[in-house]
């Protein structure tokens, strides 16, 4: 009973040995969701109907959940209760208490799993908040916490050429760690990326070339960074990232749209989180087609209040007003908007 890592907790649910509470999260937000569905699959099979029970973490109910854990497994060995995204900054103190004093007393059928998907638990620090800290501390003492990092790309690399050779294709193992650092380490990201390259190669190999002409990641990503940069108050990411924005050349139209555009994607996610919405709600509401830019707006909009993310979208489309009405600079009008949006409160 203690932390784990991803290989050493999926080895065991896959042989059947299985712990009554875990706590899954970590910035491999597809690998949290993978691994709580293991364990579901493993614990109550195809009886998820009957024999799994989904709480959201926000709205979570102490006394309902004693009574839930409480109940016998029907046409299956266990009782599952998978609750997501419950967190302690955002839950009054005194519930959390309760929380745990009735997980000293889970019933040997019965099997928790918490998972977070949608709020980041370190708050953008290297270690989990103190509030969120006590909870994970007690479930390490009384069941197994995993926290699932990105790869690095040198590690990301042979999957990626694994998967690349599934599909037909070739590539070399440097160009492999190349398209992981263009992505980020983001295996959602690299997967479609990998989709969309085997299908441009056609059964030959992927070049460094193709993935120069093929993954437009760089803005998206440096994009996405200035916008958690400000979220975070940074003011000297955030002005790092605009000069790697410059350095590529960008055309000011594209900035301001993508710095846009990630601001609406964090506000809609704040609003469907307060409305009780999920992911996969705000995908089909919305149209979009890449779910991890859903999962991560989901993750990271808790950082800004929606007064904020609205006013950051407001300065935004006030600087794309002035740069196409008048002569302006437009390094000058962006980082002027970027320090605008950096002291908004």
């Amino acid at each position: 009973m203690a932390v784990k890592d991803v290989k050493e907790v999926s080895a065991q649910i896959k042989k059947g040995e299985f712990q009554n509470l875990y706590y899954f999260y970590g910035r491999n937000v597809s690998g949290v969701e993978n691994l709580t569905r293991l364990l579901i699959k493993q614990t109550v099979g195809g009886m998820e109907e009957f024999a799994l029970t989904k709480i959201n973490g926000k709205e979570i109910n102490i006394p309902a959940l004693r009574d839930t854990m409480e109940m016998l497994p029907m046409m299956c060995e266990y009782n599952c209760i998978l609750i997501n995204d419950y967190n302690c900054d955002e839950i009054r103190e005194d519930t959390t208490k309760q929380l745990i004093e009735a997980l000293k007393e889970i019933p040997s059928q019965t099997i928790i799993v918490f998972n977070v998907t949608g709020f980041d638990v370190k708050d953008g620090k290297k270690v989990p908040t103190a509030k969120n800290k006590k909870l994970i501390d007690f479930v390490s003492k009384n069941g197994i916490v995993c926290e699932q990092e990105l790869k690095t790309p040198a590690e990301l690399a042979k999957s990626v050429l694994a998967s690349v050779q599934k599909r037909g294709c070739e590539i070399s193992i440097g160009t492999a760690q190349q398209l992981a650092e263009m992505c980020l380490s983001n295996p959602l990201m690299i997967s479609n990326e990998i989709d969309k390259l085997c299908a441009y190669a056609n059964g030959s190999t992927i070049t460094n070339e193709m993935l120069e002409l093929m993954v437009a990641q760089q803005t998206d990503t440096t994009v996405y960074s200035l916008a958690n940069a400000i979220a975070a108050f940074n003011k000297q990411a955030a002005f790092r990232a605009l000069d790697d924005l410059m350095a590529q050349r960008v055309n000011r139209g594209v900035i301001i749209a993508t710095i846009s555009n990630t601001f609406i994607d964090l506000y809609r996610a704040s609003a469907a989180k307060a409305s009780g919405r999920t992911i996969g709600n705000m995908m089909s509401d919305f149209g979009y087609t890449r779910d991890f830019v859903v999962k991560n707006a989901f993750r990271d909009c808790s950082k800004m209040s929606q007064k904020k993310l609205r006013g950051c979208i407001q300065i935004l489309r006030d600087t794309a007003v002035m740069l196409n009405s008048t002569g302006a600079d437009e390094r000058v009008a962006l980082e002027q908007a970027i320090a605008k949006m950096l002291v908004l409160k």
